[in-house]
């Protein structure tokens, strides 16, 4: 079993419950269980289109023993069972899952880098990664 923080966030709908019907997702992944949570803060929209919805945002502490690729492909799962679609680059969201940290893990694909490339650039992040590291 590996270790993994993972970002969320919503600024779409009934964004806390958004995001909690996505850790229960995240939860109930093959292998995996959600360890511990941070707080939920709110938060403006980081770039995208302008006047999008504050998003909440949180982060995950999992364990998990899928594989990086796997991890990203059934958060993505997630996504669009939530009714993600593909929109503008940083663009409002109803759910937005990204893996942050993979154990110790550095991995570039063109499919995925860990650690997240925009990690130490998001007060966002941080601030719930640094409550439950």
């Amino acid at each position: 079993m590996i270790v993994c923080y993972i970002g969320t966030g919503s600024n779409l709908g009934n964004r806390l419950e958004n995001l909690r019907v996505a850790v229960k997702k995240v939860n109930s992944l093959k292998n995996t269980k959600v360890l511990k949570s941070s707080r939920i803060i709110q938060t403006k929209p980081l770039g995208g289109p302008r006047r999008q919805p504050e998003f909440l945002n949180a982060v995950l502490k999992i364990r998990t023993k899928l594989s990086a690729l796997l991890l990203l492909k059934s958060l993505k799962a997630i996504e669009k069972e939530l009714g993600r679609k593909k929109s503008v680059r940083f663009g409002p969201r109803v759910i937005d899952l990204d893996i942050l940290l993979y154990g110790d893990k550095i991995i570039e694909t063109k499919d995925l880098v860990v650690p997240h490339p925009r990690i130490f650039e998001r007060d966002f992040v941080l601030r719930p990664l640094l409550e439950i590291i």
